[in-house]
């Protein structure tokens, strides 16, 4: 038989082949195939061994993986890919000690984002995002998670949602889609956050039968959306059939993650200051934790959520970058790697565990992205990098050689020449 790409010379190997999330000190015990070999036939992984039994392949491409790391592609599990303008000229502001309060005053923040995002046309958003997409892939991204969130009335929040949808059939990132109407309460509704919930709540029916959204989310946070409010919110998507999702103790400690858990939520986002009973129910349950530590640093926070206390507990854990134009602007999820390893004390098995197979499951994506298993997606990052070490170790730069997304080369560095 001849395949259709044979990738030879690898000096690591992750499958990172799982039943379902790793959890708790699962996520520390890492499969490293040494010396190993992949195939490739219509587009999925076809066969895996070992380079010297791969000799005796024959290949139309063979790609020659000179000894360096290759993995599953990385899978974004948390961000808000969809919105307009950007807001650089707010870190000058905060470098001040203005606090954020002071920059919505002074008519910036998530309102400024709202603004820009209703002004925009639905080809500008597309044009947009697509940029910031293409740069996902560039950094070894094959399957992202997109909110909406920055509309905050049904024909924005409907036009965010439409552009995602496009994506998915422009873009070769498998997109995967999440209504976040819920996000902060409009200048319109803000004597009347109920009315503002309600009308996202009418919106469930429409997204459903349109096929807009697999994912309900909502902000549960103090002077944004209570406990009760949110429970009441999310048992409604529920009832219409969605898989719920809730941004959980980014800010105070309500009870967002115990919510999450007792709705059985896919997953609980943020988690930054996230209480310790919190922390027990999450390692109890089947709620993935969705941890963000792009946002502590960006935001300049001395804190950040406890992962490790998490993972003892018995958590799934999955990071992801958070991408968004306020507070965590990056699409380099190897760079939220690093701050993991720095600043939730996560070793590299785990951090691989992380940003693969717990962050596939957490965007009800377990069964096709994250792993490199025969049958599975030929979704497949080659690094310029000798171990699965290397990457949290050596910060701040693209570490990416190839991309192979369902089987084709979408990326190569081919460096400086």
């Amino acid at each position: 038989m001849q395949y259709d790409i044979l990738i030879h010379d690898i000096g690591e190997l992750l499958p990172m082949e799982a039943d379902g999330p790793a959890k708790g000190e699962e996520m520390n015990q890492l499969q490293v195939l040494k010396d190993a070999a992949v195939a490739i036939q219509d587009g999925k992984v076809a066969w895996i061994g070992k380079t010297a039994d791969a000799r005796n392949l024959s290949a139309k491409k063979t790609i020659h993986a000179e000894g360096n790391l290759v993995t599953p592609g990385l899978v974004e599990a948390h961000t808000h890919l969809v919105f307009g303008g950007s807001r650089e000229k707010e870190l000058s502001l905060k470098q001040q000690g203005v606090d954020y309060l002071e920059i919505l005053k002074q008519g910036g923040g998530i309102l400024s984002t709202v603004r820009a995002t209703r002004q925009a046309s639905h080809d500008d958003l597309l044009s947009k995002a697509r940029f910031h997409l293409d740069r996902m892939l560039m950094h070894g991204i094959t399957t992202v998670e997109a909110k909406s969130g920055y509309g905050l009335d049904r024909e924005t929040e409907l036009k965010q949602l439409e552009v995602v949808k496009e994506l998915k059939k422009q873009h070769p990132v498998d997109l995967v889609s999440t209504f976040l109407g819920a996000h902060a309460i409009p200048t319109e509704y803000k004597d009347d956050p109920e009315k503002f919930l309600q009308s996202m709540e009418e919106m469930f029916e429409e997204i459903k039968e349109e096929n807009l959204a697999e994912f309900v989310d909502i902000f549960t946070e103090a002077n944004v959306f209570s406990v009760e409010a949110s429970r009441r919110y999310l048992e409604a998507a529920i009832a219409k059939g969605f898989q719920v999702k809730i941004h959980a103790d980014e800010i105070e400690a309500l009870g967002g993650t115990e919510l999450a858990v007792g709705l059985g939520a896919i997953s609980a986002e943020h988690l930054a200051v996230t209480s310790d009973e919190g922390i027990k129910k999450l390692g109890a349950s089947d709620t993935i934790g969705v941890i963000l530590p792009g946002t502590s640093f960006y935001l300049g926070k001395d804190s950040y959520a406890r992962a490790r206390e998490m993972i003892d507990a018995g958590a799934a854990i999955a990071i992801s970058t958070d991408f968004n134009p306020g507070s965590s602007v990056t699409e380099n999820l190897q760079l939220i790697m690093s701050i993991a390893a720095l600043k939730l004390n996560m070793s590299p098995a785990e951090i691989w565990h992380a940003v693969t197979v717990n962050a596939a499951y957490a965007i009800n994506r377990g069964e096709e992205a994250g792993s490199i298993a025969i049958g599975r997606k030929a979704d497949i990052v080659i690094w310029d990098a000798p171990n699965h070490l290397y990457i949290p170790y050596h910060y701040g730069v693209n570490h990416v050689n190839t991309v192979l997304k369902n089987g084709e080369i979408r990326y190569r560095n081919e460096g400086i020449r």
